[in-house]
């Protein structure tokens, strides 16, 4: 007599939930069935072949994931920033972790589940190594793939609690977020961290485009916003005599002054901040504060730079005359041409001034900042993330609003792909000497030019180009062109060609910069390394 489905003879004969009268290549079909399912639909093995019960309640687990994962790609799709405030806030972030970590381990005991319900023992004794080798690998590939995330996410909400603050979120000013950008010297001889480098980065708020206003560290009579404590002290201007630049503010207000921002985390940094938006007539809301030491740190995990160097820089030795600000034999050079920097030679090629001005610097600077940008690329990101997140938190401080973190990134990913308008408080936009006594008038009608809507760039603008032809290229300025007015200056381009050799034919070595430095020739060595403001990130 037939037997119904219902009888328990035909349930034992069921080789998915009952392997024991099946053939061995039967066995080893349902074993590597069931990994599959529980890869791609876990819980679904649990079903067909073990415990419904705990099959059931992960397959429901399943289906609620993927939901989520649909809506999630809808709000990427819809309202991006949205999506990233989520994951850059501290208590989302916390509980996106919570769940990654949870669902990771729930996947991993259903692996452990479904390899007891494979039943081993019952394989022939060549597949059972096998398949342990990819219930292992399954198991890693997919709950430690999710773990993963979960750690990254973890490094990333850490670092971001460490740079970012808790304070409230920055509204935009005249349909833009202006954000100061110092690159902080600090040294055992000076006291506080002194901003060597200063620059704005002024976004759209709405179609992320941007633009870099370069100021000089040497701005003399820097004027403070209006509002600001520091006004007060300096109605007409921070105009106490030539020790009294731009970059003095910080050091002068954390020594004497830090009691006129009272609640303030770094008062020498907002008065900077202050500084600058006076000097240039805009409301900066927000400053990035990058230490130069702890800078190198940041390229070595990043695992370096590549650039194409217009001249050669020196690694500058100790200053052996301070009034003309000469220096001693230097330490190393950095030759001109396509060069593949560590993190302590990226710092000195972006610090170095001796032998040229600061403007050549500057160029230097913006160069390696956007090779930086350029080079990030998402494999580097994602092999060497721990280092990179833990090198940041040494190297940036900043006061702005981790809760607006989201919309910031949201803003950069919108002005990847479109042109930089540039300027420059000096060469190649003003006169050298201009620093020493600017015309703020000049300054705030150029900077409105800079920051009109039009997306199209002047010709005599200094531009960061990102189009597919020269994505991220830094079209920096020629040789310092002494105190020609920046309509004579050449326009600036990438197309230039490193100087290794002097104009006789020989080539530019070590040892000939250094015996010209031992016989004192600084003139013979500034006239060789004069292009060392060209760069281009490779």
């Amino acid at each position: 007599m037939h037997k119904t489905s219902n009888q328990p003879g035909s349930a034992l004969t069921d080789p998915v939930r009952y392997p024991s009268g099946a053939s061995a290549p039967v066995r080893t079909k349902r074993a590597f069935v069931l990994v599959l399912l529980t890869l791609f639909v876990p819980g679904s093995a649990q079903i067909v072949a073990g415990d419904r019960k705990l099959g059931r309640n992960a397959l429901r687990v399943t289906l609620t994931v993927w939901a989520l994962a649909l809506v999630t790609l809808l709000i990427a799709l819809v309202n991006r920033t949205m999506l990233l405030s989520i994951a850059t806030h501290p208590v989302g972030s916390l509980v996106i972790i919570v769940v990654l970590v949870a669902l990771a381990l729930g996947w991993a005991y259903l692996f452990l589940n479904t390899f007891r319900i494979i039943r081993p023992a019952l394989l022939a004794p060549g597949m059972r190594p096998i398949i342990a080798v990819v219930v292992a690998v399954s198991t890693v590939l997919a709950s430690g793939s999710l773990g993963y995330i979960a750690y990254v996410l973890n490094v990333s909400r850490n670092a971001i609690g460490s740079i970012f603050q808790a304070g409230p979120a920055i509204d935009p000013v005249d349909g833009r977020y202006n954000f100061l950008m110092m690159g902080g010297d600090a040294g055992d001889d000076r006291t506080g961290r002194r901003p060597d480098s200063l620059s704005v980065i002024s976004v759209d708020a709405k179609t992320g485009e941007s633009a870099i206003i370069s100021v000089p560290r040497n701005l003399q009579n820097a004027q403070f916003s209006e509002g600001s404590p520091m006004r007060g002290i300096y109605p007409e201007g921070y105009n106490c005599g030539d020790e009294c630049l731009i970059n003095a503010v910080n050091t002068e207000v954390t020594n004497n002054y830090k009691d006129l921002y009272p609640g303030v985390a770094d008062p020498g940094a907002q008065a900077t901040l202050e500084a600058v938006s006076g000097t240039l007539g805009i409301t900066v809301q927000a400053y990035v504060l990058v230490d130069m030491d702890g800078f190198a740190k940041l390229i070595d995990a990043m695992g370096g730079i590549r650039i194409k160097a217009g001249g050669w820089v020196p690694i500058s030795g100790p200053v052996t005359d301070e009034a003309n600000g000469i220096h001693g034999m230097p330490d190393g050079w950095i030759p001109a041409g396509d060069q593949h920097l560590d993190g302590f030679h990226a710092l000195w090629y972006g610090r170095s001034r001796e032998f040229v001005d600061d403007y050549a610097r500057i160029a230097r600077q913006q160069c390696v900042q956007q090779a930086m940008l350029k080079q990030l690329d998402p494999a580097t990101l994602l092999t060497k993330f721990e280092d990179i997140a833990n090198a940041g938190t040494k190297v940036v401080d900043s006061n702005i609003s981790s809760n607006q973190l989201g919309s910031f990134v949201d803003l950069a990913l919108k002005s990847k792909n479109q042109p930089v308008k540039r300027l420059t408080i000096g060469p190649p936009d003003f006169d050298a000497s201009f620093s020493t006594v600017p015309d703020f008038d000049l300054i705030h009608s150029k900077v409105q030019d800079v920051l009109a809507s039009s997306n199209a760039p002047k010709a005599s603008d200094a531009v960061v180009s990102h189009d597919r032809a020269a994505a991220g290229t830094v079209m920096a300025a020629g040789p310092p062109a002494g105190l020609l007015p920046a309509s004579q200056l050449p326009s600036p381009s990438a197309d230039f060609t490193p100087v290794t050799t002097t104009p006789d034919g020989t080539p530019i070595t070590i040892e000939l910069l250094n015996g010209l430095k031992a016989q004192g020739d600084e003139q013979g060595i500034r006239d060789l390394v004069a292009t060392n403001g060209q760069c281009a990130p490779l």
